[in-house]
């Protein structure tokens, strides 16, 4: 005996021009629409106890059909459940309705009105730049990442001693790790110098070198902070980032701030290499036709200067505060009056490299009288050498207003005036004497013209 009534299946079909149905299929197609509602009904309780729920919703009977591969009921979708009424017809007929919802009028319109919801925005930004994860709010930090994440290095950074472990994986390849290993095995290798210039060649040449970018740019700043007392190192770690920069198929600007204070230390460090390691180059020491060796960390410096300046040229435009950073450091450093002749011969040139003629007239050039005693009482300590190489660099620095010097009619001084005595007291005895000794006439008269400065 079938639960659903077969009179419902003689009115299905006579609604369909079926007049006639014999009492056999009423009953059997009765037990498939029995069956048929079971099976809904059960894959409908499903999505109910997924839902954690125990009141059958319209939405777990529109899954179940969907499940089913049957078209789904359309205009009872809910999230409340349906409220039916049952009204009669005949006796013995009753029709069950969906009751609908009275609502108030006068209640609906003072009704207060819903939150206006947010605008919908997009932004983007970046997970990780070639394997580094960018320290910005969107990204978890590191304190939210799991304990077993680990990142993959080569086997000569194993041995950092950093703790924290980033939250992105950067998977090397064994030829690129060997590849690592290789160029860091030459630019180590102090003897063979056809292995250097080779592994500088490939540095400055190969396009596929991306993933190894933050490893080198670790490795020079490695070297160059554990290295201070090895000036070949510190050569090998310029070198190596030189090479970086010129190779042009490499994206280095996300790199340029990490690279920077290395190449700043080689430039205005205060101790590099051992004391007194003289170089292969000779100049003219004291004016008077002697010739000294020059110390070997000035030739560190000068290479430091040119890397940085080609820097800014390259760089200038994507890191905007690059310019004005280094400026305000070479000027801190010329200022202070307790630092070795070293920085004072770094921060000149990189001065005068950043900010050319008008760096130097506006920011050097005020400073040469102050700055004249810590020359002075260098000479007094028996650092003559080192006096003299840093006079020379402000002299070469001062020669850069030669481009005013052309364009601006400067005052005539008469012969008979004591120009050694007026410059002198203007720059100091160091540097005015040496101006008067080369012959810089003109560039003293600049100096020494009262509208300088207008």
């Amino acid at each position: 005996m079938s639960v659903w009534n077969p009179d419902n299946i003689r009115d299905v079909a006579e609604s369909v021009g079926i007049a006639s149905l014999s009492k056999d299929v009423t009953e059997n197609l009765a037990r498939d629409v029995e069956f048929r509602i079971q099976q809904v009904l059960e894959e409908a309780l499903k999505f109910m106890r997924h839902s954690k729920r125990t009141t059958l919703n319209t939405s777990d009977i529109t899954h179940a059909l969907r499940v089913l591969s049957v078209e789904p009921l359309y205009g009872y979708e809910s999230t409340r459940p349906l409220r039916f009424g049952e009204a009669s017809i005949g006796p013995g007929q009753p029709l069950f309705y969906v009751e609908d919802e009275e609502v108030d009028f006068e209640k609906l319109i003072n009704a207060p009105l819903p939150k206006v919801p947010r605008e919908i925005t997009f932004t983007a930004h970046w997970l990780a730049v070639e394997g580094t994860q960018p320290s910005i709010p969107q990204n978890p930090t590191l304190s939210s990442a799991p304990s077993n994440t680990a990142k993959a290095t080569p086997t000569n950074l194993a041995a950092s001693s950093t703790t924290a472990k980033p939250l992105v994986k950067h998977v090397l390849s064994k030829e690129l790790q060997l590849y690592f290993d290789r160029i860091v095995a030459a630019m180590a290798d102090e003897h063979n110098d056809e292995y250097r210039l080779a592994a500088l060649a490939s540095l400055r040449t190969d396009p596929g070198l991306h993933q190894l970018i933050p490893y080198f740019v670790h490795f020079v700043n490695e070297k160059v902070t554990h290295g201070l007392k090895d000036l070949f190192t510190l050569n090998q770690a310029l070198h190596l980032a030189s090479a970086l920069l010129e190779n042009p198929a490499l994206f280095m600007d996300p790199y340029i701030a990490n690279l920077i204070p290395a190449i700043l230390t080689c430039l205005v460090g205060k101790r590099l290499g051992p004391p007194n390691q003289p170089s292969q180059a000779e100049i003219n020491g004291n004016g008077n036709g002697a010739h000294a060796v020059i110390p070997a960390h000035f030739e560190l410096r000068n290479h430091a200067a040119s890397l940085l300046t080609h820097i800014l040229k390259k760089y200038s435009g994507t890191s905007v505060n690059l310019r004005p950073r280094l400026a305000r450091t070479y000027l801190k450093l010329f200022l202070d009056p307790l630092k070795p002749l070293g920085v004072y011969y770094g921060a000149i040139i990189g001065l005068t490299a950043l900010s050319g003629p008008d760096g130097v007239r506006q920011l050097v050039l005020p400073n040469l009288k102050l700055f004249d005693s810590v020359l002075t009482e260098a000479v007094e300590r028996g650092e003559r050498l080192e006096v003299d190489i840093v006079a020379g660099a402000i002299v070469k620095a001062l020669q850069t207003l030669g481009v005013y010097i052309a364009n601006r009619d400067v005052m005539d001084i008469d012969e008979g005036d004591d120009l050694r005595e007026r410059i002198v007291d203007k720059v100091g005895e160091t540097i005015g004497g040496r101006l008067v000794e080369l012959g810089k006439t003109g560039l003293i008269r600049f100096i020494l013209d009262e509208k300088f400065g207008d």
